[in-house]
């Protein structure tokens, strides 16, 4: 399987920057998007939306015992935005010979791993995008961004999430795979679940599946245009109160993005404007062909101190 992270291309900030002064930034890098609605010292966001019942009661949807992999596997061949790579290295423990410890003769292998964890399926974190150099509840880049990790925001701080997943099958709206730049909004959404027999409710995550993964399997170059959720859409479930949203495709939005003036504009509504976590690079092939609808979503995000993503393998129960 062939996918990417999410990059922002060097190209593609260097534009952002020049386009406008701080004194012409749009309205919504005024106090309109902040402070949260979860209290200005809020770090989590959305995540304030699960609670234990919550947990419970999704647990219970798992009858079958079946689980799915949501998670793909990351690689050297992984392809990726530069200078975003994957690299890791072999090492035998002891003085590196080989020569086996003690009368048992035991020996053993240890890795090193060199990545940027920005690759294959992964968590965006509320330090990943922000509006104009502020961040989710309008923190500024400054107060929490340094060489050498976050000081705020990081996914170590992630607590786990068990909780209600929910599939949406968008390839039984449109097509197989659904067309690039096709974007899902609140019509489309609602038509899904209404579909699939549920209603969306606070705590849960909702994923798209559009088939984009499949088609584009075995290639060995980024995928320039894709469907996805949509700016309404993306308000649309933080109103709701969900934790995360997901798809199979590695950057959730529709590409060509719906204003083409306004770059990553889904990811800026959801992360920055409502602390929605993203989900990118969701294996959803074999969860889809189950079925779409509800199932039991578990994630324990990786503890790597002061990341802003993090690589991951969600699992889908029922």
């Amino acid at each position: 399987m062939k996918a990417i992270g999410l990059g922002l291309s060097a190209a593609l900030l260097a534009t952002a920057a020049c386009a406008q002064t701080p004194e012409e930034a749009p309205a919504e890098t005024s106090s309109t998007w902040f402070p949260s609605k979860y209290g200005g010292a809020d770090r989590l966001g959305a995540l304030n939306n699960l609670t234990p019942e919550k947990t419970a009661a999704a647990a219970s949807l798992v009858q079958e015992g079946k689980t799915f992999s949501l998670g793909m596997v990351t690689g050297r061949d992984t392809p990726a935005y530069g200078p975003r790579e994957y690299d890791v290295m072999v090492l035998q423990l002891s003085d590196g010979s080989g020569t086996p410890l003690g009368a048992n003769q035991a020996t053993g292998n240890d890795d090193y791993v060199d990545t940027f964890v920005g690759i294959g399926s992964q968590i965006d974190g509320l330090g990943h995008m922000g509006i104009n150099h502020r961040y989710y509840n309008g923190v500024p880049v400054g107060d929490f961004v340094t060489t050498s990790g976050l000081t705020q925001f990081g996914t170590h701080t992630l607590p786990p999430i068990a909780t209600r997943g929910i599939l949406l099958d968008m390839t039984k709206s449109f097509a197989d795979p659904v067309p690039d730049g096709t974007a899902f909004n609140q019509a489309e959404i609602d038509a899904a679940a209404e579909r699939a027999g549920v209603t969306i409710e606070a705590g849960d995550v909702v994923i798209f599946h559009t088939g984009k993964m499949k088609a584009t399997a075995g290639e060995t170059t980024l995928a320039p245009l894709s469907p996805g959720l949509g700016v309404g859409g993306a308000q649309y479930l933080s109103d709701l109160g969900v934790v995360a949203v997901g798809a199979d495709t590695w950057a959730l939005e529709a590409i060509p993005f719906e204003d083409e003036t306004r770059p990553f504009d889904v990811h800026l509504t959801l992360l920055a404007k409502n602390g929605v976590y993203i989900l990118e690079n969701m294996v959803t092939d074999d969860l889809a062909a189950d079925g779409e609808g509800a199932f039991f979503f578990t994630l324990g995000v990786p503890r790597l101190e002061g990341t802003v993503q993090a690589i991951i393998n969600p699992v889908a129960i029922r």
